[in-house]
């Protein structure tokens, strides 16, 4: 079997284990059983299974993909862009970055990491991949693509032969592309998820144009696949692990890789398991560690997962090891299993359009009149729901005593989330936030980059427990960039999502801390010496 599991120090509660075998949970899975969630899950469930024949439903792409990447290199165009969020465009990352092979991944609304990847439009083709077809990045990242090979002097036919497109049947992007001549479209499989995609044409066609021997990752798949059906197999064990450590106290789901050889896994999963579970105020919060030792991976309330390894001894965790399509069909099932025991349904996203639709508002009605409550050197800050009561912020060490009052604020078995909008890229050590605030606090504490983290961990913070405190970076804009036939800019659009995220969480009371850097690399500096 392709997929091995490991557990330590994890008392997994009698009833648990009990259940899933008294209702044969294994074989139902399998079989496509849409009642395993309760009947309310039921219509939602119905249409979202389709997951679990990828390993072999995907077969058809293979030679597809080849011929298709032959063409694009005999016409010179060897390098990939792809345009898309969430499940459109984590797993591709993943499998590329663990290939060693070039993608570029266009996932933000930040105008410098969009012009960034704006280059060598000689030799580029751009997959735009949306399963719904209308979201808003995708569509600004296609209309600016549009524009730039115009402004580099492609006719409307050779423009549009720059496009691959993947989408599911019948959506709005289905019908542009056709209109816009798109070299070609994948119609991906309409009974799969987004989080649940990464066997499905939006994990694979990038991937494959890209150079992955896409064909491995089936192989790896379908040998765990025989093996689903088992009482005991791997990616069950996974799951009642993670659906017992919730019911014994620990709803943190700590990933850390343990030289699995694949690079970037623990973002990939962190968005199935959030956004699959963190709903109807309770679930389990990935937290994606920088190492097996890095802060928070010792947390009470984890579990540590260790993705290519071993469990640690002495510590409740467990590991994961095997290939990356065994590990995407294994971590899917799992998540699917941990739902059972949770009571929830794993396939749907309540909360995720609240953000999407205070966005649209503030775009129509204009970005918010706000003013600091104080500037320190490069560093503005803005804060809701208390966190910053009777702090004086007017201190030589204001913007420490600010991050101090943010950390309290963390109620017990809390967490608290970073939210940097800014440049993945350019502004990329502002990651280093997140170890550098959990080296201060016991409590859990996440990363995620915006917006990307909006079709992540956005539904788990305003669907699971309302225990979080929320840490916003913003950024000031020097070169914006218009998005064509758009009454706003990158630069408008970041804002004005940084600011509908905000009103979801001041909407909940929930501590809340806006640090705006009026110069980016400065005041990540500032941030760090704060920090300590």
């Amino acid at each position: 079997m392709t997929l091995q599991f490991r557990c330590s120090g994890l008392e997994v509660p009698e009833p648990v284990r009990a259940q899933l075998a008294d209702d044969d949970v294994a074989a139902r899975l399998v079989g496509k059983d849409a009642t395993l969630w309760g009947p309310e899950a039921e219509p939602e469930a119905s249409i979202r299974l389709g997951w679990l024949d990828l390993p072999a439903t995907s077969r058809e792409l293979v030679a597809r993909l080849a011929d298709l990447r032959a063409e694009l290199a005999g016409e010179g165009l060897d390098r990939v862009v792809l345009a898309g969020m969430g499940g459109s465009s984590l797993a591709p990352e993943v499998i590329c970055r663990t290939a060693g092979v070039p993608l570029v991944v266009l996932d933000t609304t930040d105008p410098g990491q969009v012009a960034a990847a704006m280059t060598d439009l000689d030799r580029t083709v751009v997959v735009v991949s949306s399963k719904s077809g209308g979201t808003v990045e995708t569509d600004s990242h296609r209309r600016a693509f549009l524009t730039a090979f115009a402004e580099a002097g492609l006719d409307e036919q050779q423009v549009g032969r720059r496009f691959v497109v993947v989408t599911d049947p019948g959506s709005p992007l289905a019908e542009t592309a056709a209109a816009m001549g798109a070299r070609a479209v994948f119609l991906a499989d309409p009974h799969v998820g987004g989080r649940y995609s990464a066997l499905s044409a939006f994990g694979l066609v990038p991937a494959a144009l890209a150079g992955v021997d896409v064909a491995e990752l089936l192989d790896d798949a379908a040998d765990l696949a025989e093996h689903l059906a088992e009482e005991g197999n791997p990616a069950l064990e996974l799951g009642v692990a993670m659906g017992a450590g919730f019911r014994t106290g620990r709803d943190k789901v700590a990933l850390a890789d343990g030289g699995s050889g694949i690079t970037g896994f623990g973002d990939w999963a962190e968005q199935l398991v959030a956004e699959s579970t963190g709903k109807e105020g309770r679930g389990l919060l990935p937290v994606v560690l920088e190492s097996v030792d890095a802060p928070g991976a010792a947390a009470p309330d984890a579990l540590l997962a260790v993705v290519g390894g071993d469990p640690v001894e002495g510590r409740p965790s467990v590991g994961v090891a095997g290939p990356l399509g065994a590990q995407f069909l294994g971590w899917e099932y799992a998540t699917a299993v941990a739902g059972r025991v949770l009571g929830i349904n794993p396939f749907d996203q309540p909360n995720v359009t609240e953000s999407k639709e205070n966005t649209s508002r503030i775009l129509e009605s204009g970005l918010p009149d706000e003013r600091p409550l104080a500037t320190v050197g490069a560093v503005e800050l803005y804060a809701s729901g208390g966190v910053l009561d009777g702090v004086d912020l007017s201190a030589h060490d204001g913007l420490t005593l600010a991050l101090d009052a943010l950390l309290a604020a963390v109620p017990p078995r809390g967490y608290l989330a970073v939210m940097a909008y800014l440049d993945r890229e350019a502004d990329a050590r502002a990651g280093e936030l997140r170890a550098a605030l959990a080296r201060r606090t016991e409590h859990a504490v996440t990363f995620g980059w915006g917006p990307r983290f909006l079709h992540s961990t956005g539904q788990y913070h305003k669907g699971g427990p309302q225990v979080g405190a929320f840490l916003q970076v913003t950024g000031a804009v020097t070169d914006d960039l218009p998005v064509p036939d758009r009454p706003y800019s990158f630069g408008t659009l970041q804002a004005a999502q940084a600011a509908g995220d905000r009103q979801a969480l001041a909407d909940r009371q929930r501590p809340l801390l806006h640090l705006h850097l009026t110069d980016r690399s400065a005041g990540v500096d500032q941030l760090m010496r704060a920090l300590g």
